[in-house]
């Protein structure tokens, strides 16, 4: 089998000495694994970064193997914030979520949309704010629509509104932004509040029922932010 097409790397590891089993995120066939044989050689393993996006080629003696592929770097995101810590972990937070939640070879042209979007997020001011809307949006794009203008109740405490979503058990703040979305947002604890509830969602509606693990590179970026 071989095709060519064009993808994000979302995850590397080391196959041996030389090579890498990578998998990309590709515009027509969705979540695709393989190896790169050569991928640590100093020829391409700078462009070898995770959220950049390549052209791929991809050989497989059959559909029951792991093919190979051979790749050329199209666009060069990540090293634009190699001096951005923050944005740097956002990448791998992001692309990580990406690989957590989508099927293998399952073609999603959204999700290969929502991760160019995610470029274009990192080049504004607010950017985190943006990004926090950005996963809201990936969760509904797979099925997890958090719905929280269906959900919320609103107070009046010392004049100001206050959002919150009360179940039996518990009574949960919802930062105001989240609700009102043009509203601007410079103190970065409303932000991180903002990430925590999204990652609680996450947490308990995707990961825990499927077994999975709350992702730590999604808690060193939010650490980063600290």
């Amino acid at each position: 089998m071989n095709w060519i097409d064009e993808g994000f790397l979302i995850s590397k590891n080391r196959y041996n000495e030389n090579s890498l089993i990578t998998e990309f995120f590709t515009k027509d066939r969705g979540k695709i694994s393989g190896i790169i044989f050569g991928g640590t050689s100093k020829k391409i393993k700078n462009y070898l970064q995770i959220g950049n996006r390549l052209h791929i080629n991809y050989n497989s003696k059959s559909n029951n193997r792991i093919g190979y592929f051979k790749v050329e770097i199209l666009d060069a995101y990540s090293p634009l914030y190699f001096d951005h810590k923050q944005k740097l972990s956002c990448i791998s937070s992001a692309t990580n979520l990406i690989k957590i939640l989508t099927a293998d070879s399952q073609a999603n042209i959204n999700v290969y949309k929502i991760i160019e979007n995610l470029f274009l997020i990192l080049k504004n001011n607010d950017w985190l704010k943006k990004y926090i809307f950005w996963e809201l949006d990936l969760l509904k794009l797979l099925g997890y629509d958090l719905e929280l203008e269906n959900l919320v109740e609103k107070d009046i405490i010392k004049n100001e509104i206050v959002y919150y979503a009360k179940s039996s058990t518990e009574k949960k703040y919802v930062p105001n932004f989240l609700i009102e979305k043009d509203l601007e947002v410079i103190d970065k604890k409303t932000l991180l509040n903002g990430l925590k509830l999204v990652g609680d969602f996450l947490d308990k509606t995707i990961l825990k029922p499927n077994n999975l693990n709350y992702p730590n590179n999604r808690l060193l970026f939010i650490n980063s932010l600290k």
